[in-house]
């Protein structure tokens, strides 16, 4: 919702151009507004690109603010529209998982990466931290950490530029069709249409209409985590298969590979863990938490040089107490923004 109280000094001051006062009225506003731009565009660097952006945007205009609207408002509203005319930009509107691009693998990964494709990045769990979670109003349908994780995200990059952003104001930001037509500059019954346009779209990926929420870590999620460690560590393949639903999913992008079911991916880790296998160049993992899930900085063993080096950031999502997907996401720029070192001590 867009109502709160605006401090006029701070306002007056800002209008003045005094940029101290400029920043103490934007600045608060940049973790959710990043998180807003990520939900639009996929990828937490073009997140990060466009926040800097709309600050620079809102500090040439803020002589002209008239104060209809509060300072928050007015942030979505540059924000958005410039998140609009990004992807505008491109020659593809949305960042896609494996799962998104071709049907499932039988056969192991061959030849190199398919960079070329934009896919879906990770949203560090550090870089929620300032953002609102209280229950927006009665028009919201997607608490924050439903509207976070990997699933949602991947959905709403299926949805037109447009649909997207009015399905974020009103189904997760929780503002009525009036602030979300205002934002637009379109109308009330243009915005509804677009709503539930939107809404047509993810309930036929979803067939309860949504993802589902996923339950904030428990005890009994921390086990599951635990056991996924160890198997891991083992390279236990059967192991490691019994902690995942009967249709769980494994992904690595950029690999456009994909696999789907118990067969495939006890295949896949039979593959990479052979019996009898080399263990010195087994991939350790250390716990962050990407997207409200549970999550591994996964490293390779350099045992020449004595250190280990980023291979991937590695996301679990769980549901009713097993392991649904295993999404390893093969990009080590990424992990600047989880703030992990690249290479660590140990062999």
């Amino acid at each position: 919702m867009l109502t709160e109280q605006m401090p006029p000094d701070l306002l007056d001051a800002a209008k003045r151009r005094d940029r101290d006062a400029f920043q103490q009225l934007a600045e608060p506003y940049r973790p959710e507004l990043r998180l807003h731009c990520y939900r639009m565009l996929g990828s937490l660097d073009d997140a990060e690109d466009l926040v800097q952006e709309t600050f620079l945007r809102a500090w040439r205009a803020v002589d002209r603010f008239e104060g209809r609207t509060s300072v928050r408002g007015w942030l979505y509203r540059i924000a958005t529209n410039a998140c609009l005319n990004a992807l505008a930009s491109r020659a593809s509107a949305r960042r896609v998982l494996p799962e998104a691009v071709g049907p499932p693998a039988v056969e192991m990964p061959r030849g190199e990466p398919a960079t070329e494709i934009p896919w879906l990045e990770p949203y560090p769990d550090a870089a929620l931290e300032g953002v609102p979670d209280p229950a927006p109003g009665p028009d919201a349908r997607y608490e924050m950490r439903e509207a976070v994780q990997l699933a949602f995200v991947a959905a709403i990059q299926n949805l037109s530029p447009r649909q997207r952003a009015v399905l974020l104001l009103r189904d997760v930001m929780g503002w009525s069709a009036a602030e979300t037509a205002g934002l637009l500059d379109s109308s009330v019954p243009s915005v509804n249409s677009a709503l539930l346009r939107a809404r047509s779209t993810i309930e036929r990926r979803f067939p309860d209409g949504r993802p589902g929420a996923l339950p904030a870590q428990d005890e009994r999620q921390r086990r599951l985590v635990d056991r996924f460690l160890r198997v891991w560590d083992a390279a236990d393949v059967d192991g490691l298969v019994a902690l995942l639903r009967e249709d769980a999913v494994v992904a690595m992008p950029p690999w456009p590979h994909w696999y789907a079911g118990h067969a495939a991916i006890r295949a896949f880790f039979s593959w990479i863990w052979p019996p009898g296998g080399p263990r010195a160049d087994h991939l350790r993992l250390v716990p962050t938490a990407a997207n409200a899930q549970p999550a591994f900085a996964v490293y390779r063993p350099i045992p020449e040089r004595g250190f280990l080096e980023a291979h991937a950031i590695q996301v679990l999502t769980v549901r009713q107490g097993a392991i649904a997907a295993i999404t390893h996401f093969r990009d080590t720029r990424v992990f600047a923004r989880f703030d992990l070192p690249v290479t660590r001590p140990g062999a």
